[in-house]
Formats: C-alpha cells, structure tokens, sequence
C-alpha cells in the first residue's frame, strides 16, 4: 500500500541549482490512513522526517531550467511514499486559480504558456481526462491524459497507443448521422466525421473488457455530452461492436491520433441537440449523399475535409456493413478477434 500526501502551495521560483521552492503556505494536507510523519526534501536521496506544518518545500530536478510561475498559477504536488521505505516519489501538477487544469511538470523545460490559445473546455478536458493505454494487441498496459496520448512527439517517441471508439448511428430510415467537428476542437478540427467519435477513460465503468462493455458505456455518455442524445435513446445493449482498427493519424505538426478504435453501430430513432464546444454541424445522409461527400472531399470542393479514421471505416467496412444495417443482420457481420491495422489508403 502507498501513502500519498497532497500540498497545495502558491508561486514557485527555480534557481540555478536547479532546486525547486515552493512557498507561502500549505492550503491543504491529505494523507492515506497508512500516512507517516515527514515528507519533502530532496527527490534524489530518501526523505527526511520533519513536521507537517512547513511553509516552504524544497524540492531537486535535475535538469529542470530555471522557471518562475505567473502569480495566478499554483502548484499541487503529490509526494508518494511505500510504507516500507521513506524514499519518495513526486508528480508536480500546474493549476490556474481559475481554471483548475493540470499540466504535468517534467524535468525538461517547462512553459507555463504553452497552448495558452487552446478553447477553455477542450483544454480542461485535454488534462482531466485520462485516456485508456494499450498495446497492440488491446491489453491495457497505463493510462495518460489525453493531452499526451495526442501529442505527436509522445506518440511516435513513446510509441503510446489509446484505446477510442466510433459510433455510427442510423435512423430507422438507415441514413447515418454525422457530425462536424467544432472549431475548437484540437485535433482534426471542421472535419465532417461519423456521429461520434472518443475515448472510453480509465475508470471502472470504461475498462470493463467482456462484450466491450466499458467501451459502449464511454459511447453513451459520449452521445449525451456531444450531441445532447439522452441516454435512454441508447441504451448500451442495443450498441453492436462489429470490429477493431488501429491507426495512426497526424492532424498538425504537434497534434495527432493513435487509436485502436472500436467501431460501434446502433439503429435507433434518436433527439440530438448538439453541444457547440464540440460539434459544428450534423447531417444525416443515405448512401448517394455520403459517396457525393467522399467526391467532394477527394476533390477539396469548399474545404470540405473528413477525418481520417472514418475514411478508413469508409473506405474498408461502411458499405458491407451497410447492407447488414438495412437486412437487420448486424451480428453476421461482427468480427471482434480480428484487429485490422490500417493505414490511409488502404
């Protein structure tokens, strides 16, 4: 078992040992029932015994530059102890008071303005949540906030891959829903994709594995927090997953995906009021107006684009699994052992 102590201190100045102070007072303590008595100190050799009452917490890392946080940032740190030894592990979390987000502090250079013009809710999302780590065959090997599983540079020097899924919702006329994405969306933002697209996150309603329960409880809630569609208009058991891709997707030079996505279908009859912070538009389209999309797109009339992973559905499973939409044969067409790895243009 670990014991954790949480101190909330406000302002931070690094000097040139590369030391990092932190003062002005403790806000709050919380410690396991397991706590012990000391903590702080130097993060390269074991942890001192001292009072809980500090009002300055010196804390190394090697490397960090020299660093000095606007006076309406604080800090969390997280001090974690096993209860066998008082040698301490750290993660440092960087807050505005009004807007408590963490970004996570490393021994590298840290820039407190970094994505300083990213949307307010994308960005509180970007940190809070934390995306499900797998490797390449679904096993769940972590967790990371979505903000890195995003970030290009951790994608392709980390190798880190997410788990995600894609909703394709039809009505009962069996046209398909699809969303724009909005604006200030960070990757992929305007670009015309399937009715929903996400990540399930790492909490025990979201990891359940059997019949890809957790993944169809993230698309419900994802339905309702996108499109405003209640949950009883699509109840988990009526989701059926019909397979599994992995793909890798660059949106910018910073920004990206890598996703093994579960694509989920649903026929039903559904309300949709859209949430602006994460959708632009929404259309249904049968089969004619989704190909006179995909000329559009090929063609780059009116900056029309579409996402990347949906032109991989489209282009290798849509129109078969179509069929079995409209026969009411969904089921025939599942294949959940196969994960297909794909790449554009395939």
């Amino acid at each position: 078992m670990r014991c954790k102590k949480i101190l909330v201190l406000f302002s931070s100045s690094c000097d040139s040992s590369n030391d990092m102070k932190l003062s002005s007072g403790i806000r709050s303590v919380h410690c396991g029932d397991d706590a012990k008595s000391h903590f702080c100190g130097s993060l390269r050799k074991d942890v001192p015994a001292c009072p809980e009452s500090l009002d300055t917490v010196r804390i190394s890392f090697p490397g960090l530059v020299p660093v000095m946080l606007h006076p309406t940032m604080y800090i969390v740190v997280v001090l974690t102890w096993p209860t066998t030894t008082t040698t301490a592990t750290t993660s440092l979390r960087l807050f505005t008071r009004s807007t408590p987000f963490p970004l996570r502090l490393s021994s590298t250079m840290v820039d407190v303005t970094a994505d300083s013009g990213m949307d307010a809710v994308q960005r509180r999302l970007m940190f809070e949540d934390e995306c499900i780590l797998v490797d390449e065959n679904d096993r769940v090997v972590g967790h990371d906030t979505k903000y890195n599983c995003h970030l290009m540079e951790k994608i392709e020097s980390l190798n880190l891959l997410h788990r995600a899924f894609s909703v394709f919702l039809f009505n009962s006329k069996y046209e398909l829903l699809l969303q724009q994405r909005s604006a200030t969306k960070v990757t992929f933002p305007l670009v015309w994709t399937n009715t929903c697209c996400s990540h399930p996150l790492y909490r025990d309603s979201e990891l359940i594995e059997e019949n890809a329960l957790g993944v169809r409880n993230a698309a419900q809630r994802k339905l309702l927090d996108e499109l405003g569609i209640p949950a009883e208009d699509v109840p988990v058991d009526q989701f059926t997953p019909l397979g599994r891709m992995l793909y890798k997707a660059p949106s910018d030079g910073k920004w990206g995906e890598h996703e093994l996505d579960y694509l989920l279908f649903i026929v039903r009859d559904v309300s949709v009021n859209p949430n602006p912070d994460e959708v632009a538009d929404v259309k249904y389209v049968n089969r004619e107006e989704l190909k006179e999309l995909l000329r559009k797109a090929d063609a780059g009339e009116g900056g029309l684009k579409l996402s990347p992973w949906f032109r991989l559905v489209v282009d290798n499973f849509l129109f078969k699994w179509w069929d079995h939409v409209e026969k009411g044969t969904l089921k025939e067409a599942a294949d959940m052992k196969t994960i297909h790895k794909l790449t554009e243009n395939t």
